[in-house]
């Protein structure tokens, strides 16, 4: 008998990227919901895509408010999607079958395709980009992180699927350069609470280090002019978060 899945995503002000992503997923059993305190109408739409909603507004950070809304599915598999990801027609096949014939304890990884200023990726480190996105819902969990969360299955059998999962990471700069941002701050605060601390040397070596890998080491020339934006922007990702973990660190920074 094949398993039942549970979509799960959260959600904040995501109303324009909904019906397109709950569209994707119309045909798995169930789609879970959970809205982190939108200020736009993302609720009502997903109620009218026939997802289960649920609001929490309480924020401890991307790894735990996953957890919360995997808490809330009831499939025997979960799928966990972003508001802006979409499923692909082969990747939807690909998971069908998973569901028909599921190896016990095997975690899915699927390719996701980046979306940056105008393109869908193909190299830069940002294709094939594999994430670990279907898995038993009683088996497994994500982690707690701020930021850059993950699934807690590190001696779990991994199976790629086929197929991609595409993902608008970036279609207007602004908007992009706002969340770059956030996540550096997360990631900044988390190794402070860690102890973690950073260096001159270490702001410059690494930020230096992030254009060079996105550009040559992942292939970013192949990309062309966005690949070339890619890994300044990745640079300067680099340079924010350990830039504001170095001033965490020497209490520059009112976030202390």
């Amino acid at each position: 008998m094949s398993q039942r899945l549970s979509v799960v995503m959260i959600a904040k002000n995501a109303a324009d990227l909904l019906p397109d992503c709950l569209a994707s997923v119309a045909w798995a059993d169930e789609i879970v919901v959970l809205d982190s305190g939108s200020t736009d109408n993302t609720v009502d739409v997903a109620r009218a895509a026939g997802a289960k909603v649920f609001i929490d507004t309480d924020w401890q950070g991307y790894g735990i408010q996953r957890q919360r809304a995997q808490g809330h599915a009831t499939g025997d598999y979960v799928l966990m999607l972003d508001t802006d990801e979409r499923i692909t027609p082969e990747l939807q096949q690909a998971i069908q079958s998973v569901l028909s014939a599921p190896q016990p304890g095997a975690v899915y990884s699927i390719a996701r395709r980046n979306y940056f200023l105008g393109r869908f990726m193909r190299h830069s480190g940002w294709y094939p980009d594999r994430v670990m996105r279907l898995y038993e819902r009683e088996r497994y969990q994500y982690n707690d992180n701020l930021v850059h969360e993950s699934l807690a299955c590190d001696t779990a059998p991994v199976v790629a699927l086929n197929g991609d999962l595409l993902h608008l990471t970036c279609r207007d700069f602004a908007s992009f350069q706002r969340k770059q941002l956030n996540y550096a701050t997360a990631w900044a605060q988390e190794r402070h609470q860690r102890g973690k601390k950073a260096t001159l040397t270490g702001i410059f070596t690494h930020t230096l280090g992030a254009f060079l890998k996105t550009l040559l080491l992942r292939g970013g020339v192949l990309d062309g002019k966005q690949g070339w934006l890619l890994a300044v922007v990745n640079a300067q990702y680099t340079f924010n978060k350990y830039t504001e973990l170095w001033a965490l660190s020497r209490g520059y920074s009112e976030k202390t």
